[in-house]
């Protein structure tokens, strides 16, 4: 096995995640661009995959829309949420857990997170339900599911509508059920780096609510039922998902169980190397386990800056998802207790990094990336401390 040298690049982002594809989208653009019936949205293909991934869920229906935080727009928006309500969210995390709540004209509630998966700890969560409280909109995060056990038990015994934000973690599985399964409506991001990508936006409401699933299709068209044209039965949004994008993700599906076990295989390598480097100031999440997904693979940095500088001398590509806790970004800042904390958000957003974790990296490249990263955390760092 040659491992690359010094000046190789291994990208975190890899520029070429679709190049086995080329032929086939080319094709699909083709085939549809020209075909008689011009159907460019919410065509057969559209149809098709919706059909295809609640077959494999297991799910009462999927809806297609444009994407991952267009879903849960739709699904906020066909649950009644609005102003005066309140939604539990975690406080580390990405934009749209914040924004979409925001949008609704409600409040996001930020809940604290679990040190080791970092995601919402429903015991946080707990603690900040009010008569306000509408929803709780628990995220998986990086390479692990949040506690939807816990999640649902806290809905439940409050009466509370659960959505769960599977985007990053399509094809994880918690206790027999996967990822999206869990809450009153879940979704799925298709955006290019997600487990299931795609070269544009895209993604999927996921519920056995059949109310649910009927209002979240008639938004998704400017409130239209899908049956007769101009009648709108709500104020909606266009958010109606591609036939060309539909028809590469079909393509597509059939290869998704092995680009997921690739992923794993990779994380389990990395997992594997960094275990003995927690006392050096690198905390990396353990081999395997339940609940677990493989969307990006981060680990726990003293040192992060020093480490993304080490790596990037050595052509391996890194990146910070975010480097702030959402109650701390100036646009969700002013619906934040003034005075609060996230102690475990802030210690995350400090320290989290995320090491280059897509299928069709080879192993001497994986073996680069460790060898890199364990080389750091065996240097002198005295002068660090």
């Amino acid at each position: 096995m040659t491992v690359p040298t010094a000046t190789a690049s291994i990208p975190f982002f890899p520029p070429d995640l679709f190049e086995t594809d080329r032929e086939a989208l080319l094709e699909t653009v083709y085939s549809i661009g020209t075909g008689t019936e011009q159907k460019f949205i919410l065509g057969e293909r559209t149809a098709r995959l919706e059909e295809e991934l609640r077959e494999g869920l297991g799910a009462g229906d999927v809806v297609a829309c444009s994407s991952g935080t267009s879903a849960l727009t739709l699904v906020l928006t066909a649950m009644g949420v609005g102003p005066g309500d309140e939604v539990v969210v975690p406080a580390f995390g990405c934009a749209p857990l914040a924004s979409t709540v925001v949008n609704s004209g409600a409040r996001p509630v930020f809940a604290d997170i679990d040190p080791l998966t970092l995601t919402a700890d429903p015991a946080a969560a707990a603690s900040l339900v009010t008569a306000r409280t509408k929803a709780l909109m628990p995220a998986h995060m990086f390479s692990f599911m949040a506690d939807m056990p816990g999640f649902r038990a806290l809905a439940d015994r409050h009466g509370l509508r659960l959505v769960e934000d599977s985007a990053v973690a399509q094809g994880g599985v918690l206790h027999g059920r996967p990822a999206g399964r869990w809450g009153d409506a879940g979704v799925y991001s298709f955006v290019q780096v997600k487990t299931f990508g795609m070269p544009g936006e895209g993604g999927v409401v996921v519920t056995d609510d059949p109310r649910l699933a009927r209002d979240v299709r008639m938004l998704r068209n400017h409130g239209q039922d899908g049956v007769r044209r101009f009648h709108h039965h709500r104020v909606g949004y266009n958010s109606r998902f591609d036939e060309v994008l539909a028809d590469f993700q079909l393509r597509r599906l059939a290869g998704l169980p092995a680009r997921l076990a690739r992923r794993a295989e990779i994380a389990a390598y990395y997992s594997e190397r960094f275990a003995p480097l927690a006392d050096r100031g690198i905390t990396a999440p353990p081999v395997g386990g339940d609940g677990r997904c493989h969307y990006v693979y981060a680990v726990l940095a003293r040192r992060r800056d020093a480490l993304v500088a080490h790596l990037a001398e050595r052509g391996v590509g890194s990146h910070v998802y975010y480097p702030r806790t959402l109650p701390e970004q100036p646009a969700f800042a002013p619906y934040a207790p003034g005075g609060a904390r996230w102690p475990r958000a802030e210690s995350a957003a400090r320290r989290n990094l995320a090491l280059p974790l897509y299928p069709h990296l080879s192993d001497a490249e994986v073996e680069h990336v460790a060898d890199a990263v364990c080389a750091f955390a065996h240097t002198d760092d005295t002068e660090d401390r």
